[in-house]
């Protein structure tokens, strides 16, 4: 029985420019409530950037950082830090990799360098809506939840295996592709802050119903009862997926969410 429907947010909920059909996702939002299913965001971003995005919800719930911090306006649910010295080891191995754009996230902020390109922190700024530029990363005061990495596109798929080898029992490296690599928490990604949100909410995983398109979304995609990969999304997405929708940019998550309410 359906219970929850999680969703992943770029190139998945979100059409390209980073909007969606908000009129519709209300009337869908307000059948999903009358049925007792409730709508979750599981996202590789920010909570402070998620939250953006549903300022008329205020009750929802966002698994946020890749499984790391759960929470809603009011309440934390859940809080997974690095360690400090797994945080000094990974930056270290971090620095001797040439050509690496990188943010540390923390529950209050994420964080950057001021020799960080100027244009790359506009950007990031779209996605981290708390962000602070620091001299040094050291200076840092806060628990640090994942690594966020911007590096050449055409390198992404050799640094993902580089990270693989250089942080075992560190960090874990996941990539949606594309120049994007986040380092998360050994054990920690999506279908685990899903199965930790289940256990408060007294919900399984087996009533859950999940939908996204890059390689972070791939644990959560095989552990729910529903796995529904976009149209869009990357091979090996769609290849442990139960089914496949439309594209993002179709609105792929709200038509199979009107499938699944009229079913």
């Amino acid at each position: 029985m359906l219970k929850l429907i999680a969703t992943d947010m770029d190139g998945t909920f979100l059409r390209d420019d980073m909007t969606y059909d908000e009129a519709k996702f209300a009337l869908l939002y307000q059948q999903l409530q009358q049925r007792g299913i409730r709508f979750v965001v599981a996202s590789g971003n920010q909570y402070y950037q998620l939250r953006s995005f549903f300022k008329d919800y205020p009750e929802m719930i966002y698994v946020a950082e890749n499984g790391a911090y759960i929470r809603d306006n009011q309440h934390v649910y859940a809080q997974h830090a690095f360690s400090a010295d797994a945080v000094t080891q990974i930056l270290a191995k971090l620095e001797t990799i040439p050509d690496l754009k990188l943010l540390v996230c923390g529950a209050k902020s994420a964080y950057t360098l001021t020799t960080t390109d100027p244009e790359h922190v506009k950007l990031a700024r779209h996605y981290y809506h708390h962000l602070a530029v620091i001299d040094r990363f050291e200076d840092i005061d806060d628990d640090i939840l994942k690594f966020a990495i911007t590096c050449p596109d055409e390198r992404t798929k050799a640094i993902v295996a580089e990270l693989r080898t250089a942080l075992v029992g560190l960090g874990e490296p996941t990539s949606s592709g594309h120049g994007d690599i986040d380092v998360i928490q050994p054990g920690m990604n999506k279908a685990a802050g899903l199965q930790e949100l289940g256990q408060v909410l007294g919900i399984e995983l087996a009533d859950m119903a999940a939908f996204g398109d890059g390689g972070n979304d791939l644990e959560m995609l095989r552990e729910v009862g529903l796995g529904v990969a976009m149209e869009n999304a990357q091979l090996p997405v769609m290849a442990v997926a139960d089914r496949t929708t439309t594209t993002n940019q179709e609105q792929g998550v709200l038509q199979t969410i009107a499938q699944l309410l009229e079913d």
